[in-house]
């Protein structure tokens, strides 16, 4: 769903230079986008269902790479595919490494130059399985700064390969003036069944607690709104505007600790409490990366409390990035590279 969610401004911008735009995805991803774009051709391609079953990171990924190949090269057949019969002369692919062309400008997006696995020997196959893949591409844009301050930390910096282009922040996001309407708003993500089991917690948690409450459950496939008491209110999903105006409306946010989640947080200026997916280490990298420099605040998701959080979240100071005001001028880019 990230990856789908930081695509909605590029996507945006793209209509505004004036290019006809395909969407191309699978699952909750697909039916977001088709939600933000409902005026645009989108077609389902490959799907991975990644799932995050153990907290080990290894097994995850050694468990469904048989998967992960059969999908990424179902990519590779799908975009043949769609390039001769739509004529299309770009491609931009968020971190799916098979959604590349090689008669065509290939983009390929993520903020993961550098895997944080634990084991050393995993490690070192992982980032050159990783960096084969990515030349693969024109370039790789990392939506970060180049410097200080950044999101990403070691994850992309330094850079291990020479095509790289930090664009910036990417986010569907703008900080907007409101006052403060809810005491939590609980945004649920990520790979099952670490959301459900997420879930399962966090609504035991809540009954103890005072003030107004939203959960946003992140279940694109339903529109079921429900409010569970007078002070709890649960939406299975919500478009970019709406959750736009729930976050800037809200006290404390509580979500996982995705890349593009962090990317909304910092240019809206909100208050968190991260809980990454057990078993996904760049997650865990992240929460802990922004909880040791005080700005959001993390907890395992073994160890959640609320009522602690709500006292100790005053000590963490937050932080608001810019918005990347530079976008438009780098997708610019393409449209020159590509009528020269």
């Amino acid at each position: 769903m990230g990856h789908a969610t930081r695509s909605i401004p590029i996507i945006r911008i793209l209509e505004e230079l004036g290019h006809q735009v395909f969407l191309a995805s699978d699952g909750r991803a697909l039916l977001l986008l088709r939600e933000e774009f409902p005026h645009l051709k989108s077609f389902e391609i490959s799907t991975y269902n990644i799932k995050y079953s153990s907290n080990s990171m290894l097994w995850n990924m050694a468990t469904q790479l048989p998967k992960i190949t059969r999908a990424t090269f179902g990519d590779i057949w799908h975009m043949k595919r769609l390039v001769k019969d739509l004529k299309i002369d770009c491609i931009i692919s968020d971190n799916r490494f098979g959604c590349f062309h090689s008669k065509i400008p290939s983009y390929f997006i993520t903020h993961q130059l550098n895997l944080d696995i634990p084991n050393p020997i995993a490690r070192f196959f992982g980032n050159l399985a990783n960096r084969f893949w990515m030349n693969r591409f024109q370039e790789c844009w990392v939506p970060d700064a180049k410097r200080q301050p950044n999101i990403s930390g070691k994850l992309s910096h330094p850079s291990p390969i020479q095509n790289v282009k930090y664009i910036g922040t990417l986010t569907r996001m703008k900080k907007i003036k409101t006052e403060k309407k809810y005491r939590l708003c609980i945004i649920l993500s990520g790979p099952e069944p670490q959301r459900t089991q997420l879930e399962k917690i966090l609504m035991n948690q809540i009954k103890a607690i005072e003030g107004k409450i939203i959960i946003i459950k992140g279940k694109t496939e339903s529109k079921e709104n429900i409010n569970v008491s007078p002070n709890i209110e649960v939406v299975s999903f919500m478009t970019s505007k709406d959750l736009n105006q729930i976050i800037c409306s809200s006290e404390l946010i509580v979500s996982r600790s995705g890349y593009s989640t962090l990317m909304d947080l910092t240019v809206l200026g909100a208050s968190a409490l991260l809980i990454p997916t057990p078993g996904q280490t760049e997650q865990e990298y992240l929460a802990n990366h922004f909880d040791q420099q005080g700005i959001f605040m993390m907890q395992k998701q073994e160890n959640i409390n609320l009522k602690i959080a709500l006292q100790k979240i005053k000590n963490y100071k937050g932080i608001q990035i810019q918005e990347n005001l530079e976008l438009k001028e780098i997708l610019s880019e393409i449209k020159n590279k590509k009528d020269a």
